[in-house]
């Protein structure tokens, strides 16, 4: 069975949140192991809850926010930008690649791009394998069900 990674995304709101429903209007498909989690702002995304993310079994996050300039809230991307560097180090820390993270920008009418950057994320976080903090729950291997047997 080939791995197939938990993504999750913190999606702004008003523009990365708005090009997933958009996505889906459209019926473009993209990994069904993507986890959407909307936020009113990517600034609003504190360091430590992408590494509790990691810590309860993201493979790999994604913090999705409006283009530079386009925040709803003025200067909240600015913030989440300012804050890459202390995501760095929490990675560091918990001996993930660095890769394993994203902050990236995506307008509400950019379905298209949505789709391809949690997809480009899947593959590359394939590529690294399992995050050493995953944990599947009872009954399920690797994101997928094990059937048990049960006598009359």
């Amino acid at each position: 069975m080939t791995f197939e990674p938990r993504i999750l995304v913190f999606a702004c709101n008003w523009c990365a949140y708005a090009a997933a429903d958009l996505a889906g209007t459209a019926r473009i498909q993209y990994p069904t192991t993507v986890r959407l989690v909307r936020v009113m702002c990517s600034g609003m995304v504190h360091p430590d809850l992408i590494a509790e993310a990691f810590q309860y079994g993201a493979d790999g996050v994604l913090l999705m926010g409006c283009h530079l300039g386009e925040c709803h809230y003025q200067d909240g991307n600015q913030k989440a930008k300012a804050r890459m560097a202390v995501v760095e180090e929490l990675l560091e820390l918990l001996g993930l690649e660095p890769d394993r993270f994203r902050l990236v920008w995506c307008s509400s009418a950019e379905a298209d791009r949505f789709v391809n950057i949690v997809r480009d994320m899947t593959q590359t976080v394939r590529n690294f394998g399992p995050s050493p903090y995953r944990r599947d729950p009872p009954g399920r291997a690797a994101g997928r069900e094990v059937l048990e047997c049960q006598s009359p």
